[in-house]
């Protein structure tokens, strides 16, 4: 029986949730706030956690990489407000496996949980997919893990760029925001290539506490640290033959990054804690949301590295970038929330499509997914309605906005709240002004990098 662990200081909520998932065959737990949750944690093991990102003690990013080291394998989803995607999103980055935003539905919850658990127990679900389509032979299908290509100009140019570079073994940097699908085009490439019959391997880095890294990465013999009670095979040795894709690759410490040099060098692995080297074969290919041409500059990212990786660049622009993509990829969720939800929901109101064209969509591809989740969930007739769509959806406030909210009509929280709004009106300001440059843009604020990326991170500022 599969546990779950329900971290939220409303009591509602947790009982709410306890009771459904109890129901539907979990063994549920609930803490209130998260100093509790990871003394729980460490006693006691889990399969996921569901975390309410705003906590007494702990934002959800905080507590995420607390899980995270106890036990990187724990899967997390996030509990959030709409208004704070952009901070979710940062929570993706960090390791979650993916948020739902409030109000709470309970069968959305259980789609998502169930998603997650099978991601953690398999790496591939095309054997389960393959069952699925037998049984049920006239229905449409539609894997999670399908590459969909868009028909705006940006997409056919990476369609043309996956199929240039597919058949070589040349090392791939994939750069774009989070949510742009760089997990698919990596998968896209293994799958077109000549290693398609072999593994290929996801690790993201932004997930991996510094500790843990080499040993994810390299593996390690027993005994080498505590808690090393048997010989483990790391991602190299698993991706022998086939392609290794290091998401967020700009997060590796230095001493990881060292490592990962001398492998991508020599095609050999040590274990942490071993003596012996054993030779790999492995495509790698990497992503980030990050420019690591910026990084390198300023020295948080090793230049021999980078251009030892770099050796064809895939740049994958934003939704709002696109705005010809979104009916095709509406299209593809609608028929994966069908099948998801046991639903047949025809398609979508003429208005609803034009209110995807209009929105900025900041979290990009997942937040299309997930709000065409919950409408399907939502709908009682055979079309999405603007009714099924989320407030914030329909009348998206832009950032001047919620400042002249902050400062007319509008009654502010606190002074604390005005203040912060100010701080990242004046980042983002300067970072426009700097082309994103975070040097650059610490030096003109007067504060250091750390304090900056700290400031950028609390403030749900991707750039």
């Amino acid at each position: 029986m599969k546990k779950i662990l329900i971290v939220d200081d409303e009591p509602d909520i947790c009982l709410l949730l306890k009771k459904y998932f109890t129901k539907k065959g979990y063994e549920a737990f609930s803490q209130p706030n998260g100093e509790n949750a990871i003394k729980w944690l460490k006693a006691n093991e889990v399969d996921l956690v569901i975390c309410d990102f705003k906590l007494p003690d702990y934002t959800g990013l905080e507590i995420l990489q607390k899980i995270k080291i106890i036990s990187p394998h724990i899967q997390v989803i996030i509990i959030t407000g709409y208004s704070d995607v952009r901070v979710a999103v940062d929570a993706l980055k960090k390791g979650a496996y993916d948020y739902v935003t409030k109000p709470l539905y309970p069968d959305e919850i259980l789609v998502t949980v169930e998603q997650a658990l099978s991601t953690k127990i398999q790496q591939s679900t095309t054997q389960a997919e393959s069952n699925t389509a037998s049984e049920n032979p006239k229905k449409q299908v539609v894997s999670p893990t399908d590459y969909i290509a868009g028909v705006s100009h940006q997409a056919k140019a990476v369609i043309k760029h996956i199929d240039l570079i597919a058949a070589t073994d040349m090392s791939v940097v994939i750069e774009g925001e989070t949510g742009t699908g760089k997990e698919y085009v990596a998968k896209a490439i293994h799958e077109k290539s000549h290693r398609d019959k072999k593994p290929f391997v996801a690790v993201d880095c932004g997930a991996l506490p510094m500790e843990l890294a080499a040993s994810e990465l390299f593996g390690h013999v027993k005994g080498a640290f505590t808690g090393a009670v048997q010989d483990k095979k790391g991602c190299f040795e698993r991706a022998n033959g086939g392609t290794l894709f290091l998401d967020e690759i700009g997060n590796l410490s230095y001493e990881n990054q060292l490592n990962l040099l001398r492998v991508l060098q020599e095609r050999v692995v040590r274990k942490v804690g071993g003596a012996e080297e054993k030779a790999v074969d492995v495509r790698v290919l990497v992503a980030t949301n990050e420019n690591l041409r910026e990084k390198v500059k300023s020295g948080e990212f090793r230049e021999d590295i980078y251009f030892r990786l770099n050796e064809f660049k895939i740049e994958l622009s934003g939704l709002k970038e696109r705005p010809d993509d979104i009916e095709v990829f509406a299209q593809h969720f609608l028929t994966l929330a069908n099948q998801q939800l046991n639903k047949d929901i025809k398609g979508f109101a003429p208005d609803v499509i034009q209110i995807f064209r209009t929105y900025s969509w900041p979290g990009n591809l997942r937040e299309l997914k997930n709000v065409i989740k919950r409408g399907v969930l939502l709908c009682t007739t055979d079309k999405i309605g603007a009714e099924c769509l989320p407030q914030e959806i329909l009348t998206p406030m832009a950032a001047d906005d919620e400042m002249d909210m902050v400062f007319s009509g509008g009654i502010p929280p606190s002074l604390k709240a005005v203040a912060e709004q100010a701080e990242k009106q004046a980042i983002l300001l300067v970072l426009e002004k700097t082309n994103k440059n975070k040097s650059k843009t610490a030096e003109l604020l007067g504060v250091d990098r750390k304090t900056l990326y700290n400031k950028m991170r609390a403030y749900g500022i991707d750039a």
